[in-house]
């Protein structure tokens, strides 16, 4: 399948967060902006670059009335320990059986040093308060991954 593009629908999700706790997206229509990010793996150098950069912009996102969620195939109790090691302020779902990568088209082919396998490809969504993808980012550089996303969000 192929990642989603702007101008369409987001399909609609319920996750569990690192609490335990059921997240919709949905549940944010008509309220606020929805970042919605995809990345591989918790606690590796480049998911915790990232997800340290919306940790430290939260007022930021708040200034624009926008929720961060991240979503990766990991169990809750590992996203869990991901989230008190880096003190993050958002929630990260645990889409364990990737049906929600599959939907946004970013749960791909990868190949690393000669090897291929199934995984997720680094990628962002911007759903506006329509429940719309305003933006797609498939080429994210986790070190400015916050301020793209923030750069973009400004001028919706």
């Amino acid at each position: 399948m192929s990642m989603i593009e702007s101008g369409a629908m987001a399909p609609d999700f319920e996750l569990l967060n690192q609490n335990g706790d059921k997240v919709k997206l949905s549940s944010f229509k008509g309220e606020k902006n929805v970042v919605v990010y995809f990345y591989p793996k918790a606690s590796t150098p480049g998911c915790t670059t990232q997800a340290c950069g919306i940790r430290d912009s939260k007022q930021a996102f708040a200034d624009v009335n926008t929720v961060v969620l991240g979503l990766s195939p990991d169990p809750v109790d590992k996203i869990a320990k991901f989230v008190d090691k880096q003190d993050l302020n958002f929630n990260l779902l645990s889409d364990e059986g990737h049906k929600v990568a599959d939907q946004y088209g970013v749960w791909q082919l990868k190949k690393f040093m000669g090897k291929e396998y199934m995984g997720i490809v680094r990628s962002t969504f911007i759903v506006n308060k329509q429940g719309y993808i305003s933006h797609v980012f498939q080429k994210v550089k986790t070190k400015s991954h916050h301020d793209d996303v923030l750069s973009i969000i400004n001028t919706l």
